[in-house]
């Protein structure tokens, strides 16, 4: 597991708020809370600390997040705060721009500055939930006065590179409890290379990216379009580099350093045996042909099915779904590896 989780019904209801405070505190740059559900607080935060970036998965009662010119001056951790909405609405008061947010939006605020972060809409009393990420200012390969452009501003987490880096940082939070403390660093990796290549795109300044970085923000681009595109039985390595304007060789190379050696057509292969998988575990799915299921997925014969299925998991596809649908206990564990 990666991460430590807190729930505000772990904590009496007189010591909820005051909690969440002091957690929060722990990560984000000196600033002051309030709300008028402080009496009753619920709250639900994930920390997950990969090597120096910070992914907080969290969910909470409506809040103001205040941060004054005189703490700023007091304390400056030098850090940028990079917040996905996924549900509520937040306006901010941040370096000059006064900007209301709603799901699927990203903002991106500085400790070196002052702001107010209120909760929006709150005539239901409905919680607003997001994954924050909070990283040293000097790790991020964009000049500051070109940051300067982004901050406050109301960026998409809908597509293009803010739609890949919305969808790990929500994948982080739903795998926390299966990934490993050794996995940190390289996901805290892959977190900045994914918000370095957001802001090279939104500042169309991706010649300020590393190598690196621009390297990990296509290995992501071509995993994306990978889950994507597994119903295709032609989606082969030629396919996928041409989609993404690069050689053939240069992918190959993507997946030899960045996913433990395995082969663009293995990875395509373990993908989609692992979503047959799924749907031959499925109650729902039970009267559908293995064969249709199969073809799901990309893998129309299904003697070729069959076989890969049964050298990776040691079970044909009928005795897989058997023993899945049948006493929960009699349910085969397969192996999977971490992404």
């Amino acid at each position: 597991m990666i991460g430590t989780l807190f729930r505000s019904e772990d904590v009496p209801v007189e010591d909820r708020f005051e909690y969440w405070r002091e957690l929060v505190g722990r990560t984000r740059s000196p600033h002051d809370i309030s709300s008028v559900h402080a009496t009753d607080f619920r709250a639900e935060h994930r920390l997950m600390e990969l090597g120096p970036t910070t992914v907080w998965p969290s969910s909470f009662l409506p809040s103001r997040y205040r941060r004054s010119p005189r703490q700023v001056r007091r304390s400056d951790p030098e850090t940028y705060h990079l917040t996905l909405l996924l549900e509520g609405g937040l306006r901010l008061d941040h370096a000059g721009r006064n900007t209301t947010f709603g799901p699927g939006d990203l903002h991106l605020v500085d400790s070196s500055r002052p702001y107010d972060l209120t909760s929006v809409d709150d005539a239901d009393h409905r919680a607003v939930s997001g994954v924050g990420v909070d990283f040293p200012k000097a790790l991020l390969p964009v000049p500051p006065h070109r940051i300067r452009e982004v901050l406050g501003r109301a960026l998409s987490g809908r597509e293009g590179t803010g739609a890949l880096l919305a969808d790990f940082l929500v994948g982080l939070g739903r795998q926390a409890e299966t990934l490993r403390p050794s996995d940190a660093p390289h996901l805290g990796t892959v977190v900045l290379g994914l918000v370095s290549s957001l802001f090279a795109q939104e500042l169309d300044s991706e010649g300020a990216l590393s190598p690196e970085a621009r390297q990990h923000a296509m290995a992501e681009r071509v995993r994306s379009f990978i889950r994507q595109n597994l119903h295709d039985p032609e989606l082969t390595p030629p396919t996928i580099a041409a989609a993404h304007h690069i050689s053939v060789s240069y992918l190959h190379r993507i997946f030899q350093q960045r996913y433990r050696g395995e082969t663009v057509a293995a990875w395509i292969r373990r993908q989609r045996l692992e979503s047959a998988c799924r749907d031959l575990a499925d109650p729902a799915l039970r009267g559908t042909p293995i064969h249709v299921v199969a073809a799901r997925w990309g893998l129309p014969r299904a003697p070729d099915f069959t076989r890969a299925f049964r050298a990776a998991y040691g079970l044909s596809p009928r005795e897989y779904r058997l023993q899945a649908l049948s006493e929960p206990a009699a349910k085969p564990e397969l192996a999977l590896l971490v992404d």
